[in-house]
């Protein structure tokens, strides 16, 4: 089902982040989040250019309007990569030292989700992180307690979405109401170890599964809609952190990883840590949705 994979561009990040296509653009748009860039890497002529930011990007998503969703260290806003403009839609936990934004997505509510983690170091960390919800609006708290947000896909249908702790390892589904972002029905879908690869980021294909990058064990994994593991492929970067589904038929699948703090004998037994990579699958990814701002 899974192609042999291959890097894309010569960029190394430290933390390669939040894979979205473009398919107006014909690019893929990710993010390093300690380097504070957003890059983005054409599809067409394989050439990638950054974009800098002045504190680390969490996450980023596509808005109707062409703009892209940026998601910093305590805001989101809408950036213009033409003119450089960036117009601040909410702030997340501002004034907070412990937490930063993290992995976050458009939903088919047309809302930029978006949570945040305990970002302290030398600590045992804890639940003080949350998820929101970002609209033109402003930003509403949905989900507390929670460690490390990561893992937000969408199924096809956009009525179900998929949630993951990375420090808590589990995965869950919710019923999302894509009239007004409301949710409910909140189901376990999975408990996940080291081994079989702590949840970061996820994906959806077209028959409603759930990749999740496995970002502890050099895996992606394949979950039914129901929560069965249905499939497990290692992958040539030593801690991936989403996969991203791109390409006129959705049927290239890329993903970003970390690099940074890696240990020297991971790196030199995947020395491809923190490029972007890609492989042809067999199964389409679920169609991008963008944020209201239109």
């Amino acid at each position: 089902m899974l192609g042999e994979f291959a890097p894309v561009n010569d960029v190394v990040c430290d933390l390669g982040e939040s894979p979205v296509y473009d398919d107006r653009r014909q690019v893929l748009w990710y993010c390093d989040i300690l380097r504070r860039l957003v890059i983005r890497h054409s599809l067409k002529d394989k050439t990638a250019r950054s974009f800098s930011f002045d504190s680390e990007v969490g996450s980023i998503g596509l808005a109707e309007s062409g703009r892209v969703v940026v998601a910093l260290r305590h805001e989101v806003g809408l950036f213009d990569p033409d003119s450089g403009d960036f117009r601040r839609l909410a702030e997340i936990e501002a004034g907070r030292t412990d937490t930063r934004t993290n992995d976050g997505k458009v939903g088919a509510d047309g809302a930029f989700w978006v949570g945040t983690m305990d970002d302290r170091e030398g600590v045992t960390k804890g639940p003080i992180a949350a998820l929101y919800r970002v609209t033109a609006g402003g930003a509403e708290k949905k989900v507390d307690g929670l460690i490390i947000s990561n893992g937000l896909a969408f199924s096809p249908d956009g009525r179900s979405m998929f949630h993951s702790d990375s420090r808590g390892k589990w995965i869950d589904r919710w019923a999302l109401d894509p009239a007004n972002g409301n949710l409910s029905g909140r189901h376990r879908l999975a408990d996940l170890d080291d081994s079989t690869g702590r949840p970061d980021g996820g994906a959806t294909d077209a028959e409603g599964c759930y990749w999740s990058a496995g970002v502890s064990a050099a895996r992606l994994n394949r979950f039914s809609p129901d929560g069965k593991l249905l499939a497990s492929y290692p992958v040539p970067v030593g801690a991936p952190t989403m996969p991203c589904f791109a390409g006129s038929d959705l049927k290239t699948l890329f993903v970003t990883s970390l690099r940074a703090g890696r240990a020297p004998e991971l790196l030199a037994k995947y020395p491809l840590t923190g490029t972007l990579i890609a492989a042809r699958v067999d199964v389409a990814g679920s169609p991008v949705t963008r944020f209201k701002d239109l």
